[in-house]
């Protein structure tokens, strides 16, 4: 008999959904014919049947949440024919077999799921001298979490503390699934994170001839922004105490769905047309609402955007999420009353929400950035 293991379905992802099994205990299967549908917690995610074989076993019903790493099914006499390579552990092994040896570097990767590795390396530990707890000693996230002192009230508030809530009669429990697990894992590392500060203004868009695209116009003051001050498209890294600032611009949108929020990445906008940066956003946005994203397609983001205004609200206080190290928020556009060679005056104005990371950005620097933004919606086209 062989165990497959949930393979990593994207660099940092520590766990997945089953959303439907496509076999059951008995069948006999061929390599690449559909075996389970899994939801990440960014994308639905098709997994293939790794071997031909007989499945002997299930590890998780509908609805089950299997971390990275664990058993998923078991085969009995099946022909490996092919694999799929994770950076953490090996897919197909024989049953209650875990290869703990070290590999180099003070680094024993068969000991660690992949977001537990990658939380490990952001924060500067040697997941050698880390105690596993998972199964056979796997080092899970929770035991990184220990190890750097990030306890269960960093993690999940006083969840730690005190007792899980009672539910009041009429009222729904609703545990958060995808995207929405996804936001609160990144807000609450943010928020444990990075010391934030934020500085707000308006732009005044009332030379504009036309009303333009918005999303457009604040893509370009970005990117104008970014020219002017290149200090706020960087990553900080804790583990150098160090920045690292960047050639180019993979900007993170900020996409509602009715899942949740979702935070595609648009690539090099700095290099696109404005023909190219409007399609290139509308098919992320397309994307996120039918739920296509590859796990891929939210990483790596250098700087980020929450357009909110669309919605509602004037000023806000997006979070940063590591390692970027800024993000600017659109409040919606609306008419105020404002003084203007001597009188007062009606003027379309748009509200503009700049947080950053001010372990590696200064005030200066951050309203020097905001200024150009401002300064480039400001321009009549």
């Amino acid at each position: 008999m062989s165990t497959f293991r949930l393979p990593d379905l994207g660099e940092g992802l520590a766990e997945a959904e089953i959303l439907a099994w496509h076999v059951q205990p008995g069948d006999q299967v061929l390599v690449d014919q559909p075996m389970v549908s899994v939801e990440t917690e960014k994308s639905v995610v098709e997994v293939p049947v790794p071997y031909t074989g007989t499945v002997t076993a299930l590890h998780g019903a509908v609805g089950d949440i299997i971390a990275t790493g664990a058993p998923l099914i078991d085969f009995d006499s099946g022909t490996v024919v092919g694999s799929m390579p994770t950076a953490a552990l090996d897919l197909v092994e024989p049953a209650l077999e875990i290869d703990a040896a070290p590999r180099g570097n003070g680094e024993n990767r068969n000991r660690a799921i992949p977001a537990a590795r990658a939380l490990a390396r952001h924060l500067g530990l040697d997941l050698g001298a880390v105690q596993g707890t998972g199964t056979g000693g796997v080092v899970t996230l929770d035991d990184v979490l220990a190890a750097a002192e990030i306890g269960a009230k960093t993690r999940h508030g006083l969840e730690g503390e005190r007792p899980a809530l009672g539910i009041p009669a009429g009222a729904t429990l609703e545990p958060l699934r995808g995207p929405r697990r996804a936001m609160a894992r990144s807000m609450t590392l943010s928020h444990a994170e990075v010391p934030l500060s934020n500085v707000c203004d308006d732009a005044d868009l009332h030379a504009w001839r036309t009303r333009g695209d918005y999303m457009l116009r604040l893509m370009r003051a970005l990117i104008n922004a970014w020219r002017a001050e290149p200090a706020l498209n960087a990553w900080y890294d804790p583990a150098s105490d160090s920045r690292i600032l960047l050639g180019h611009i993979d900007l993170a949108i900020a996409v509602d769905t009715p899942q949740g929020l979702l935070v595609p990445v648009v690539r090099n906008i700095q290099d696109m047309s404005a023909g190219r940066l409007r399609a290139a956003v509308a098919e992320r946005k397309a994307a996120a609402h039918e739920r296509t994203l590859a796990p891929e397609d939210f990483r790596g983001f250098t700087l980020m955007l929450s357009n909110f205004g669309t919605l509602a609200g004037r000023y806000g206080v997006p979070l940063v999420v590591p390692p970027a190290v800024a993000i600017l928020g659109a409040g919606k556009v609306r008419e105020d009353a404002v003084a203007a060679g001597g009188a007062v005056v009606i003027h379309r104005r748009m509200p503009l929400s700049l947080s950053f990371d001010h372990r590696c950005i200064t005030g200066g620097e951050a309203c020097r950035f905001l200024a150009a933004v401002i300064t480039d919606l400001e321009y009549p086209d």
